[in-house]
């Protein structure tokens, strides 16, 4: 039974979800980081909001885990990369807080165009400052959207309902998609020129870090309104700070900021500026969704392999999981089996789909080809790790896929390129094909030889010259090391020429003895291989 450590406050209707679909948790919320590694391998799952902060230590000590479940959309107490490389699931919930959020954003910007708080203020304090607070209309303004997904989108929906004009600024919003939208797609230099307020809707990242830096406010137009309800760290506080003082911004309104919590900050007691505590998803709705949701998300994960919202890993819907299964254990052991038969290691690597695995989510069977073709030479790797890992070493993937297999129903081939030595064939290339047989992965095809052959536990792999007597030779062999033949598959290309032999033996023959059989003559290559 899978087990789940929720280590935030979650809704008691969330944990009633992991109980009803048989999941074991437990609840112990306010660990400290040296509390959470003591007992963190105990788990197959971890529940968090932003309190519990999942770094790279409490990771490193999770021998078990294999999701980690954030109620909310930000991430940024979770080491992605620690958990990517330890093959940990990391799932957000990016749909649960979406309306929430932006309505804050909204408010926000009313907030600021009407210096709401500093007039209620006042008025609660008896002084009745009517003269003192003179705002600015929203209606037919412009709006400049930094970021147009999820959050964004429905921002520029809002401010299209209050008569403004949406103007968005996202690298990647398709025209298409902006005329769904009903907005402008402009750059960054237009968005800053001719907004009348800037609302931020956008992670932080390392291209999205400060960019409303001091430079690119001085490019807005002066009484600009400034939000951000998205991260800390998107703008320059300072020149917030001085562009109000000067009035060049009219206002500013911040419900994030680049320190939490914000105990002090330099805007604070600033004219003209808002700040709420980290309010954006603080409604009784978003937090229930949003822990309803982690826990179905976790749940499904943990019971039948669906992936959804995940940051490191291909989605798989529910439906999908089970047909992809036979499929992703077939792409592993093909990888497997490239991988070990690549002794030098590869330059490139190529996956053909064909026929009807062509037309499947193809993304997380080519994960567990790549997982399977790196653990020979890098260990401890798995379908989260092995993609994010491939990409780093700056080795070559392509993918192509054919709606027909002239044989099969579907086929999977994998190609890797290998450095050339006295070992590797003409091309440079190993090429390995499957399909799946009743439900069972099965090679079809070496080093484009027809070979149909299970994939045993061990195996012994020879690419040789057709020469008479050489398979009496080989039983021999394994006979004289006791080593016995569970299966025994053959390919050739004509006779006297290349072949392939895949045997299936039940125990790991000595060293002496593949030494002795690739000392033959007409042994090319051979190779115990283990899947």
């Amino acid at each position: 039974m899978p087990k789940v450590l929720i280590a935030d406050d979650l809704s008691p209707a969330a944990v009633d979800i992991f109980k009803n679909r048989g999941i074991e948790t437990d609840i112990k919320v306010g660990l400290s980081k040296d509390e959470l590694i003591a007992i963190v391998d105990q788990y197959d799952g971890l529940a968090v909001r932003s309190a519990c902060k999942p770094d790279a230590d409490v990771i490193a000590a999770a021998t078990n885990l294999k999701v980690i479940g954030r109620a909310g959309i930000g991430v940024d107490n979770i080491d992605i990369k620690a958990a990517t490389a330890k093959g940990v699931v990391v799932m957000n919930t990016p749909f649960g807080n979406a309306v929430t959020t932006a309505e804050h954003a909204i408010a926000m910007m009313f907030a600021a165009a009407r210096q709401v708080p500093a007039a209620d203020a006042g008025t609660q304090a008896g002084k009745w400052p009517k003269k003192n607070f003179v705002g600015v209309e929203l209606s037919y303004k412009t709006l400049g959207l930094i970021g147009s997904g999820n959050i964004g989108s429905r921002v520029a929906e809002r401010a299209k309902g209050l008569l403004m004009k949406v103007v968005a600024y996202d690298p990647f919003l398709t025209e298409e998609r902006a005329i769904e939208l009903g907005v402008e797609k402009v750059d960054l230099d237009t968005l800053l020129a001719r907004a009348d307020v800037i609302t931020l809707h956008t992670p932080l990242t390392d291209q999205t870090r400060n960019i409303l830096s001091r430079e690119a406010l001085e490019k807005t137009k002066k009484g600009v309104i400034i939000v951000n309800c998205a991260r800390g760290g998107l703008v320059d506080e300072a020149a917030v700070k001085d562009l109000l003082e000067s009035e060049h911004i009219y206002a500013a309104a911040f419900d994030v900021f680049a320190e939490e919590p914000a105990k002090q900050n330099a805007l604070f007691g600033t004219k003209n500026f808002v700040a709420t505590p980290h309010l954006g998803a603080s409604t009784v709705e978003a937090q229930e969704n949003v822990a309803l949701q982690v826990a179905e998300q976790m749940s499904d994960y943990l019971l039948s392999g669906a992936v959804t919202n995940a940051l490191n890993m291909p989605s798989v819907t529910a439906d999908e999981a089970p047909r992809l299964k036979p499929f992703i254990e077939l792409a592993e052991k093909l990888g497997a089996f490239a991988g070990q038969v690549s002794d030098h290691g590869f330059e490139e690597v190529v996956i053909e789909y064909e026929g009807e695995v062509a037309e499947l989510n193809r993304k997380p069977i080519t994960a567990a080809a790549l997982a399977g073709l790196m653990r020979a030479s890098r260990g401890d790797v798995n379908m989260v790790s092995a993609p994010a890992i491939l990409a780093e070493s700056g080795v070559k993937l392509s993918e192509t896929k054919t709606e027909e297999s002239p044989v099969y129903d579907s086929l999977i081939r994998i190609k890797v390129k290998v450095p050339k030595t006295a070992n590797s064939d003409e091309s440079g290339w190993r090429s390995i094909a499957g399909t799946v047989s009743a439900g069972r992965p099965r090679v079809v095809e070496i080093k484009g030889m027809p070979l149909e052959g299970d994939f045993s536990p061990i195996a012994l792999y020879v690419n040789n010259i057709d020469k008479p007597g050489f398979i009496g030779a080989l039983g021999a062999m394994l006979g004289e090391a006791g080593i016995n033949i569970a299966t025994f598959h053959l390919g050739r290309q004509d006779a006297g020429g290349e072949a392939i032999a895949l045997i299936g033996i039940d125990s790991e023959p000595p060293v002496a003895m593949t030494e002795k059989l690739d000392a033959l003559p007409h042994v090319r290559y051979a190779k115990v291989l283990h899947f």
